[in-house]
């Protein structure tokens, strides 16, 4: 059996917190699926620096935990003002598991290289339950209903044969990608700090990333003029076939042909004059995930199509006084859900017959109109009119089967994060591990540490299973994208 130590970690000056604290959510903080995300970040550690990295972890975990306050404790209904808070008590403590699964008996769990060899995949972990902190696994399960005071986060470290595996458990509600990888990087800045057992390199840390009043209706909307239902899709979509993650490797160079396929020519007078990288990639990506299901859901292919992604805020609103907020900066590092949803609405025809540059200029177009603060106060005052706030969580299963929504993660960059130790000190790989498969989602990885200079992004696209052949035998898919097995 492997080895488990148990600490519940009390943040750094606890004893001299109020004795109580609330952070209401913010409007935004209700859209996201009300559920756990499982970022786990691996390490290569040879067996000196594992018991060190143990500690740091710990040790930062308190610092970190008594910035980013709103993590410890849980989230609770504030009879006061109807809505959700998160709520730290004095005496509020965070499981930190530290389990060792590189003994001798141990060794039929996977090593560090046996799971590099499978790309640090879910599958390739096995049974979740056995690298997790229950019941935090990802998925919609009644634990993390915001109705039923579920913790805020959690994390496990599992050393293994060559390295550690490190799983972060925070509820979607509390942070989105960006919010997270924040955390993470003030996290590695401390550890690192404490490692150097240096005062002056602690990382500052912002009160107001904790502020969520900018991400909240300012103006109170009559009892009269709120809706009982959230505008969005209700039912689970009929025609769900059962569907697996793939991962896909995209080389940079291949990402580079195919900007320059998707950008406009210099003399073109309408549409956008410039495409990024996201935009070539996301409009091959939709053109070829429905020429392969478009066979199967015929019935599907004439209405409108919908393709989604959402769009990070933080430095769109941080970057002067023009485009803040309620006219206040974003701080870099600002926690919470801080985005808006990029949105097109289009028919099948005009992503599948037209050149790639006409898709990409959809996207790019979309993208830009979701990237501006009124984008951001019309989404605000559009779910502030919801009477139920949790009717407004994000529910995939209940969009079509063609829908696209692209989750863009490359900005959290955190295989860049320093711990501390020179030797392993820095994530390998970063991954949002699960055995509960999100339909119609694209999953955006920033490119893996020392895998050579083409490496470029992963991506996790979920797919009907009876579909998956087809499209990693594609011919113009399998051009530019390498499959990398299932996740």
């Amino acid at each position: 059996m492997p080895v488990l130590e148990i600490f519940h970690l009390h943040p750094l000056g606890w004893e001299n917190d109020p004795e109580e604290e609330k952070i209401p959510l913010s409007t935004l903080d209700y859209l996201p699926p009300f559920l756990y995300n499982n970022y786990v970040l691996f390490f290569k550690l040879d067996d000196e620096g594992k018991s060190r990295m143990a500690v740091l972890l710990r040790v930062g975990l308190e610092r970190t935990l008594s910035q980013a306050r709103h993590l410890c404790g849980t989230i609770e209904m504030d009879a006061g003002t109807g809505g959700h808070a998160f709520v730290r008590r004095r005496e509020s403590t965070v499981e930190f598991h530290v389990q060792w699964l590189d003994s001798s008996p141990c060794s039929h769990y996977p090593s560090f290289s046996e799971l590099e060899a499978h790309n640090f995949s879910s599958r390739a972990m096995g049974d979740l339950g056995l690298w997790s902190v229950a019941p935090m696994t990802h998925g919609l399960k009644p634990e993390a209903d915001i109705d039923n005071s579920p913790a805020v986060s959690a994390f496990k470290a599992n050393f293994v044969r060559g390295g550690l595996v490190f799983n972060m458990h925070v509820h979607h509600c509390s942070n989105d990608i960006m919010g997270w990888a924040s955390f993470t990087h003030q996290l590695a800045e401390n550890c690192r700090a404490i490692y150097l057992n240096d005062e002056t390199a602690f990382p500052s840390w912002d009160p107001a990333c904790l502020d969520r009043s900018r991400f909240t209706s300012r103006e109170p909307i009559p009892e009269a003029a709120k809706i009982d239902d959230a505008p969005g899709p209700g039912e689970p979509h009929p025609g769900l076939l059962p569907i697996i993650p793939l991962l896909f490797h995209l080389p940079k160079s291949k990402a580079a042909r195919l900007k320059a396929l998707a950008t406009p020519p210099p003399d073109a007078t309408t549409g956008p004059s410039w495409i990024s990288t996201f935009d070539a990639f996301s409009a091959f990506i939709w053109r070829t995930l429905l020429r392969i299901r478009s066979g199967v859901f015929q019935a599907e292919a004439s209405p409108t199509l919908l393709w989604m992604a959402p769009i990070n805020l933080r430095r769109r609103l941080g970057t002067d006084g023009a485009t803040a907020t309620n006219g206040q900066l974003c701080p870099p590092r600002a926690q919470g859900n801080v985005f808006t949803l990029a949105r097109v609405s289009t028919t099948a025809a005009s992503v599948g017959s037209g050149p790639l540059r006409e898709v990409a200029a959809l996207v790019r177009s979309a993208v830009a109109a979701a990237s501006t603060p009124k984008a951001l106060e019309e989404r605000i005052r559009a779910a502030a009119a919801v009477r139920d706030k949790t009717a407004l969580s994000f529910r995939a299963d209940r969009l079509s089967p063609l829908t696209l929504v692209v989750t863009d993660w490359r900005a959290a960059d955190v295989t860049a994060a320093d711990f501390g130790p020179p030797a392993g000190g820095a994530p390998v790989a970063f991954r949002h591990v699960s055995d509960d498969v999100t339909r119609c989602v694209v999953q955006v990885y920033p490119p893996r540490r020392g895998d050579g200079e083409d490496e470029g992004c992963e991506f996790v696209i979920t797919f009907e299973s009876s579909l998956a052949q087809a499209l990693i035998e594609d011919t113009e898919w399998s051009e530019f994208f390498e499959y990398r097995g299932v996740m």
